[in-house]
């Protein structure tokens, strides 16, 4: 009993990289517009269905499909940030009903594509099993893990360093103010979609490598990216892999200890106690970046 707890909880922490993965370009866009992009689940399905395409098509691993990956959806992602830009009243609310528009018409594009058949990577060096102690783990996992950690590195970095980044936080914390300053809000707000476009690029090559897709979770990842953004806080890079992490963990136990038909429910328990307990998320605004 022992090692299957442990099995869980680690297959929970790698699941959590992945989740972290897919909520990081929701969180970024959330904390720098207050938008939430119900679209950015089928941002990172189609992002998926490129590298299945690519792997099918030249039989390459998966994983070099990001580069060919990044365009196409920071393309979707920069459309998206031009449809959200026109709304210039209640923002929050219409922004919502046209990003669940946008997912929708993607989700059936893609099922026009690639018609609604499950999808799985065939690179025996991916579904290889890697062995730590006695867990035991397919190497796509850890690859997406340490995608996810490298990522989640680079985007603190650029975030806390660089002027975009500093740019994006100031739109955060003041539109009218970094007005002032001489940043243009629109700008920013468009190169914020295309960083979370490339993101979501990541996120779905890593989905596609380490299991098995198909239309219909493109939506779940939006909701499992929004329950991750406010656990986490807004705009918490560190909040966010803990969320996911926890999340995961979450998710693992229920499916080992209890039955895999509650596992969508343990997420949203979750996600409701923190938001009782600590409404500002794991880190709060004290520790907000972005």
């Amino acid at each position: 009993m022992t090692d299957l707890i442990l099995q869980s909880l680690y297959s929970g922490v790698l699941m959590g990289g992945a989740y972290a993965l897919v909520a990081l370009g929701l969180a970024l866009v959330f904390g720098a517009m207050r938008v939430i992009n119900l679209a950015h689940g089928e941002l990172v399905l189609l992002a998926a269905y490129i590298a299945y395409s690519f792997e099918s098509r030249l039989g390459i691993n998966p994983v070099f499909a990001i580069p060919l990956a990044i365009p196409v959806v920071c393309a979707a992602a920069a459309a998206a940030y031009y449809l959200v830009s026109r709304i210039r009243q209640d923002r929050e609310l219409n922004s919502l009903i046209l990003t669940y528009g946008l997912g929708i018409i993607l989700t059936n594009a893609v099922l026009l594509v690639w018609s609604a058949d499950v999808r799985s990577t065939n690179s025996p060096w991916l579904q290889d099993s890697v062995s730590i102690g006695s867990v035991i783990s397919m190497r796509s996992e850890v690859l997406s893990f340490g995608i996810s950690v490298v990522l989640m590195g680079v985007l603190w970095w650029w975030l806390s360093c660089s002027w975009y980044g500093r740019a994006v936080r100031a739109i955060s914390s003041n539109r009218d103010a970094a007005k002032l300053m001489g940043i243009n809000p629109g700008r920013i707000e468009l190169v914020t979609f295309l960083v979370a476009g490339v993101l979501a690029s990541c996120a779905g090559v890593s989905i596609y490598a380490s299991s098995a897709i198909q239309p219909s979770i493109g939506e779940a990842l939006t909701v499992k990216a929004f329950i991750i953004t406010v656990l986490a806080g807004v705009g918490s890079i560190p909040g966010v892999l803990l969320g996911a992490m926890l999340l995961g963990i979450a998710e693992a136990l229920t499916v080992t200890l209890y039955s895999s038909a509650m596992q969508e429910l343990t997420g949203m328990v979750l996600f409701l106690l923190v938001l009782y307990v600590l409404p500002n998320g794991l880190f709060g605004v004290a520790r907000r970046r972005g």
